[in-house]
């Protein structure tokens, strides 16, 4: 193991205990995973915080990620999550490189993801390998934003769980900032309502650092973090 001496693992540790306070607040007994937000930041960077126990990353730019993820293939147990705006043409790479993604908001992404997987299990004579799906809400219902409304989810749940090769594990969201509690009560009740229905969802991707508390107190099962990991993005 390297002899990392960086402000990486006391960041880490720092906000593991942020959540586990908000968690004892609010009488949460299950886990809240912490998803390390390592976009613009150096493979390095990232090795360091896997060697603090993180073992959870999240990157928004296909390429970028996909040099990091080669050059960190020797790390076992190190899951990779693709959080940003997915375009038709990097759907091949994302499905090839991923173990999750937390931004599907159309059925063509849906099915794209798909096939590619199939078609690269097929050629690696593997049936078992699945991609883990979280459908991004616009819960704020803001222009400038990705996803789907919430009158759109479910229809959205029927296509991902119809593809062979996904796995629907839940909803993900980026509410307004300074957003009231309505937005996260909205996200709470889609949530529940979709895993009543469907035995595999048991995931929450919402909350970022200037949100963590109000997110858990709404049944957040996994944070996005990144500033407050690794400091600010130059």
């Amino acid at each position: 193991m390297p002899n990392f001496t960086s402000s990486i693992k006391r960041n880490i540790k720092q906000i593991t205990e942020q959540i586990n306070q908000a968690c004892q607040h609010n009488n949460r007994q299950n886990q809240v995973t912490l998803l390390a937000v390592s976009k613009t930041k150096p493979a390095s960077a990232v090795e360091q915080a896997y060697y603090a126990e993180q073992s959870d990353f999240g990157e928004n730019y296909v390429q970028e990620a996909i040099e990091k993820i080669t050059q960190l293939s020797h790390l076992p147990d190190i899951c990779w999550h693709f959080i940003g705006p997915i375009q038709a043409n990097k759907t091949k790479q994302i499905a090839q490189h991923f173990t999750w993604v937390h931004t599907v908001d159309r059925a063509k992404i849906a099915h794209r993801l798909n096939d590619h997987l199939s078609e690269s299990n097929q050629q690696h004579n593997c049936q078992d390998t699945a991609l883990n799906i979280c459908l991004q809400v616009n819960i704020s219902e803001e222009p400038s934003k990705s996803g789907i409304m919430a009158t759109e989810v479910f229809s959205l749940a029927e296509v991902v769980d119809n593809c062979d090769k996904l796995t629907l594990r839940g909803l993900m969201a980026i509410p307004e900032k300074n957003a009231g509690v309505a937005s996260y009560q909205k996200m709470r009740h889609l949530f529940k309502k979709l895993q009543a229905q469907y035995p595999t969802v048991d995931t929450l991707s919402i909350g970022m650092s200037n949100d963590i508390e109000v997110a858990i107190a709404h049944g957040s099962t996994m944070v996005r973090i990144g500033t407050a990991i690794f400091g600010k993005r130059k």
